[in-house]
């Protein structure tokens, strides 16, 4: 799990600064988007920090990169909708290209957090904590061979 707050992690901070920056972008495009396009982009956009922070306050690493992997879905959808809003012609290009950059390092920085977590719960798991039953038994069932 991580230490400290979601609030101290780099790609909260991140996607917080991306998600100002699609409500600011937003707001200048046109009336008659204001429930498709741009509610959709609002919507991917706040998905993304909310994500990690529902994820890290799970409490166990398998909770947290679960929701990570949510968040890196959240963020395809936000670059695909910024795509979309320039061909158009809603957003402008040089706005677009730093949110787009912006969204790839990000997609870069959850990668690697995805990755150490994952590395880290495959580490901390205890021996025998994840046996198998043999021959599908109940384990408050008799032993056919015992009656026990």
């Amino acid at each position: 799990m991580i230490r400290g707050s979601y609030r101290d992690l780099e790609a909260w901070k991140q996607a917080m600064d991306i998600a100002e920056s699609c409500y600011r972008l937003t707001s200048n495009f046109p009336k008659a988007e204001q429930y498709s396009l741009v509610a959709q982009l609002r919507k991917s956009a706040v998905s993304v920090p909310s994500n990690i922070a529902e994820g890290a306050g799970r409490g166990s690493n398998t909770d947290f990169v679960r929701f990570l992997h949510i968040a890196y879905g959240s963020l395809s959808e936000l670059e695909t909708q910024l795509l979309l809003s320039q061909r158009l012609g809603m957003a402008d290009l040089n706005c677009n290209k730093d949110l787009l950059a912006r969204c790839d390092r990000l997609g870069r920085v959850l990668g690697g957090l995805i990755r150490a977590l994952s590395k880290r719960s495959e580490g901390s798991s205890t021996p025998g904590s994840t046996r198998q039953r043999t021959n599908n038994q109940n384990p408050k069932s008799k032993n056919p061979e015992t009656g026990a």
